[in-house]
């Protein structure tokens, strides 16, 4: 096979034998070069094509990457928003116990009852079999839910402590108000309420009250709670204290030797207010006590036998 090579420089054209060696040797060096340069340019191609999807997938790494640490910052400061609020719920439900445990303490006293009877220092004692296997870890939803519930019974509680409170201390302050005992620590009954002979005229005559007989000096006491309304003499009943108890209720101590209160002194229930003396119309150191109720005189023996 020959090659024939026309050139305008060099005249006629000229055959060249693909057999001679010369041409063989020109056809190896043109295919060799060819095949080095596609060698070449696919592995700078490939080359090229591994440095850039490491670098491309290494940036969509890093993203989804960011993305996740956001996710995560955001939950976190989800979940310690909700810790938070629960932590101040559980708070103000620890606050709300200890108001009922001082208010319990303080109804425990005001009811008398029994020392350990309602123990409110000290948790109280719980029981039960030992849970299965099935048993959960209580989650968030879970304890939101329980919260909402204690906070709902704590309050229910408290108001019926609240209520109970109350009855409570209208039950004590009408037991300190309402007349109800002995005048006199001392002495011992010598008149009665009602009819009887007059000790200085001898004729039938009403006796308003009751008269104790006693040593001159004993202590005469409040038998109510209330305020001093007269401290002083008046006809017939001599130096004499009268306190009013509210609800219509009026009591009056006389023939005393000394008052010890005064016009619009509050008194307790017990209080000592005189001392027993025969001072206007006596016939010796006694004690007058008398009751009115809505201002009409009563047998002041239902309210020292607390039959009233």
């Amino acid at each position: 096979m020959n090659i024939i090579v026309l050139s305008s420089r060099h005249g006629p054209a000229r055959p060249i034998s693909l057999k001679s060696p010369f041409a063989i040797i020109c056809i190896g060096l043109v295919l060799a070069t060819l095949v080095v340069g596609g060698i070449a340019a696919g592995y700078a191609l490939g080359y090229r094509t591994r440095i850039q999807e490491p670098v491309v997938q290494l940036a969509s790494m890093r993203e989804e990457l960011q993305a996740q640490q956001q996710e995560v910052a955001a939950n976190r400061d989800s979940n310690q928003e909700v810790v938070d609020a629960l932590a101040i719920r559980m708070a103000e439900a620890n606050a709300h116990i200890i108001r009922l445990d001082a208010l319990g303490r303080r109804l425990t006293k005001m009811g008398k009852l029994d020392d350990g009877e309602f123990d409110f220092d000290t948790p109280p004692a719980l029981g039960g079999p030992e849970p299965g296997i099935d048993v959960q870890s209580v989650q968030v939803p879970d304890l939101d839910q329980r919260l909402h519930e204690l906070e709902g019974r704590i309050a229910d509680r408290q108001l019926q402590l609240g209520v109970l409170e109350n009855l409570l201390l209208d039950r004590n302050l009408n037991e300190q108000v309402s007349p109800q005992g002995r005048p006199v620590q001392s002495g011992w009954m010598s008149s009665q309420f009602g009819k009887r002979t007059d000790p200085f005229t001898g004729k039938d005559a009403m006796h308003w009250g009751i008269d104790f007989a006693g040593r001159s000096g004993a202590e005469i006491v409040a038998v109510g709670a209330g305020v001093v309304t007269w401290s002083g003499k008046r006809h017939g009943y001599g130096q004499l204290v009268e306190v009013n108890h509210g609800n219509g209720l009026v009591t009056r101590y006389a023939h005393n030797k000394e008052n010890k209160v005064s016009v619009g002194d509050q008194v307790d229930k017990g209080e000592v207010i005189a001392f027993m003396g025969q001072s206007g119309r006596a016939t010796g150191p006694n004690l007058h006590f008398e009751v009115l109720r809505d201002g009409r005189k009563v047998n002041p023996l239902d309210f020292v036998h607390g039959d009233n």
